[in-house]
């Protein structure tokens, strides 16, 4: 399974806030949406999931529900993220069937062998500096802790598509792609951009520059 490398997050308060920042990340060119919407109800988050779902359609785009598994089935979403504390992978797949992507949250080393135990198919791993978007924030690791973690990954023989999270900037993107990242989840850097179809090029150039990864 072949993942895009620059993943989109979305943000806001509203479903009007949440659907003009995808409408606007589409139109720059996001291919991969993760839909993220805390603290609501599940008949809301299901009806804004399905108009995303038909925007995503438009655009040849890969639409993940975060956290909630009913939601994502029910819309026929092309995957999941989960977080730690969320259902364990094996019941996801179980109840979103066949072919749909698993990704999920790491903090740490442990996390992330946790998750290659449970065979997900790629780690949001973060947060990489301080950022807003999160409520309860892990240490971050900054680039070093990511080469450490991809250097210790290497070794021990697992090829997770390992995705870079947590207030990154554009100058970030090498550093990490060069310490092994697959990837890069992204939200207030594109909502915020005041250019974001240049941006989300320039981020795409950047993360398929590197073409030896074989994870």
């Amino acid at each position: 399974m072949m993942l895009n490398r620059l993943q989109y997050i979305s943000q806001g308060n509203s479903a009007a806030e949440q659907l003009g920042h995808i409408r606007s990340a589409l139109a720059a060119g996001c291919r991969w949406i993760q839909l993220r919407w805390k603290g609501q109800q599940e008949e809301a988050l299901l009806q804004l999931a399905l108009q995303v779902k038909a925007l995503c359609r438009e655009h040849n785009a890969v639409l993940i529900i975060n956290d909630h598994a009913a939601v994502a089935r029910v819309a026929d979403a092309d995957g999941l993220h989960l977080g730690l504390g969320d259902m364990p992978v094996a019941e996801a797949r179980r109840l979103l069937g066949p072919g749909k992507i698993i990704g999920g949250t790491a903090n740490t080393l442990a996390d992330v062998l946790q998750r290659a135990t449970e065979q997900c198919d790629y780690v949001g791993l973060g947060p990489f500096r301080f950022t807003t978007t999160k409520e309860k924030l892990s240490p971050v690791l900054g680039l070093e802790g990511y080469r450490d973690m991809m250097q210790a990954l290497t070794t021990a023989g697992i090829t997770l598509p390992v995705y870079a999270i947590g207030g990154l900037q554009t100058g970030d993107v090498t550093g990490l792609t060069g310490a092994g990242v697959y990837g890069i989840a992204v939200s207030g850097l594109i909502s915020q951009a005041r250019h974001a179809a240049s941006l989300v090029q320039q981020l795409n150039q950047q993360l398929y520059a590197s073409t030896s990864y074989s994870r």
